[in-house]
């Protein structure tokens, strides 16, 4: 099913916890997004899911096996933690090349992932001469090399143009489509929104939100409703008959908290008020996420 459970997990250096007591699934058929500051132990969590570092305690596991006792894991998760991981003397098909032969996996697989990502015209290349973005590339070509069903990927659009961060996008929502498990690790808020169907909110080492993105951002928003109308005068009065404000904005919008358009547009119907412009308005993922993580970032900048 290719689930990933993590249960109580605790990783401690020394006195600090990186992460602490975690507990969570990612499920296949989904994006999930893995957010948290500097430091909140999304790294680690990773590191400690692909058997890189033991935990202190409570468990990380693929179908209910640790990484370690995987055969041949790269038919089971393919990662991207480090682009800058593969060795810059060798060509980016002969890396390729090493890992399908330890995995057992045919050399046309090599071609296939180099075409997938856009970089078989450069396969020949040594990877010393590549961009970020090309090493990023060849990075997400390597988790791809098994056809895994679980794939973890942190900051996967890091150094790339605007055309490949659409296409790791795209990429992203067809594999999970495909029924795959997908946690993409992001500081791009902006990007994660368009991306991930789902959210893990990590701070300290400890989980603040395990749900839905529309769940998340609702949870941290507050309602409220633009509008344009040609009677403003009748609208706030109305409203104001049901404990509500019409406050006026400066782009000749009017804004009301707690409401709904929905509510907003049948209260105007029935007392036949002319609107012109009615919306929802919504916490961005960005305004969300600083809402909730704001007091568990571990570096924190002056204002100006």
């Amino acid at each position: 099913m290719n689930r990933i459970e993590i249960r109580e997990l605790t990783k401690a250096y020394g006195s600090t916890r990186a992460v602490d007591h975690l507990t969570f699934d990612v499920l296949p058929g989904r994006v999930t997004g893995f957010l948290g500051p500097n430091g909140a132990g999304k790294s680690t969590t990773m590191r400690l899911l692909l058997g890189l570092d033991r935990p202190t305690s409570g468990t990380a596991t693929i179908d209910g096996r640790c990484f370690a006792d995987l055969r041949e894991p790269l038919h089971h998760v393919g990662a991207l933690l480090d682009a800058q991981a593969a060795h810059g003397g060798r060509t980016a098909r002969d890396h390729l090349l090493g890992l399908a032969v330890s995995n057992r996996l045919p050399r046309r697989r090599v071609e296939e992932v180099l075409e997938r990502t856009g970089i078989a015209a450069v396969g020949g290349r040594r990877v010393k001469t590549f961009s970020l973005g090309m090493r990023q590339r060849l990075g997400i070509a390597a988790a791809l090399l098994g056809d895994p069903g679980v794939l973890l990927l942190d900051e996967p659009t890091n150094g790339l143009d605007p055309e490949g961060i659409i296409w790791i996008r795209e990429l992203m929502r067809d594999l999970a489509a495909q029924g795959r498990t997908v946690l993409v690790s992001s500081h791009l808020m902006a990007e994660t929104s368009l991306m991930a169907d789902h959210l893990v909110v990590l701070g300290q080492g400890r989980l603040l939100a395990d749900m839905s993105m529309k769940d998340f951002i609702d949870a941290h928003s507050t309602a409220r409703v633009r509008v344009r109308t040609a009677d403003p005068a009748r609208l706030g009065a109305a409203l104001g008959r049901e404990g509500l404000e019409l406050v006026s904005g400066a782009d000749g919008c009017w804004t009301v908290d707690g409401a709904s358009a929905e509510h907003i547009g049948g209260l105007a119907a029935r007392e036949g008020i002319p609107v012109l412009q009615l919306v929802d308005e919504r916490a961005s993922l960005e305004q969300a996420y600083l809402g909730l993580t704001a007091s568990h970032a571990q570096f924190t900048a002056a204002a100006p």
